[in-house]
């Protein structure tokens, strides 16, 4: 294949597409997201993902997973665990069975900040997905977005 292989090209210009569908999206719940409650899509997210935690066997992530969740470097969500703790959001302590080992939980304001942001956020979504709908571009991807199933 060469750089001016039609294939290459049409691969770069879908990964083009859909980075930009990705951003407009981000970007338009980010705006509603830091009007209506002060936060980021990367703390909505965290509050989000660590609110599905449970009690029992596999029921907390560990750092790592909390970090691929919200597609972050360890260290950038430790950063922004340590933020949304020092808001009262989120606490940490040690995992009983194994000292090296640190948890995080939602705190109830964090779940009321959440429960209160969650509207915000799939409205905006919406708004997004068809402000791009309407563009030849990324209508297809829109759709594509549409169709997925819901994780289990």
């Amino acid at each position: 294949m060469t750089a001016t292989d039609p294939a290459l090209t049409a691969l770069a210009q879908g990964w083009c597409a859909l980075s930009l569908l990705h951003g407009r999206i981000e970007s338009h719940i980010e705006r509603a997201l830091q009007a209506g409650h002060d936060l980021s899509v990367r703390e909505y997210s965290l509050l989000d993902v660590l609110s599905r935690q449970h009690n029992g066997e596999g029921g907390h992530l560990q750092m790592k997973q909390v970090a691929d969740a919200v597609v972050l470097s360890q260290s950038a969500t430790t950063r922004l665990v340590t933020r949304l703790e020092d808001r009262g959001l989120l606490s940490r302590y040690l995992c009983p069975t194994d000292r090296r080992g640190i948890y995080t939980d939602v705190t109830e304001a964090g779940l009321k900040l959440l429960t209160e942001a969650r509207p915000t956020n799939d409205t905006a979504l919406r708004e997004a997905l068809d402000e791009a709908a309407k563009s030849a571009e990324l209508a297809p991807l829109v759709r594509v977005v549409e169709s997925l199933p819901a994780p289990a």
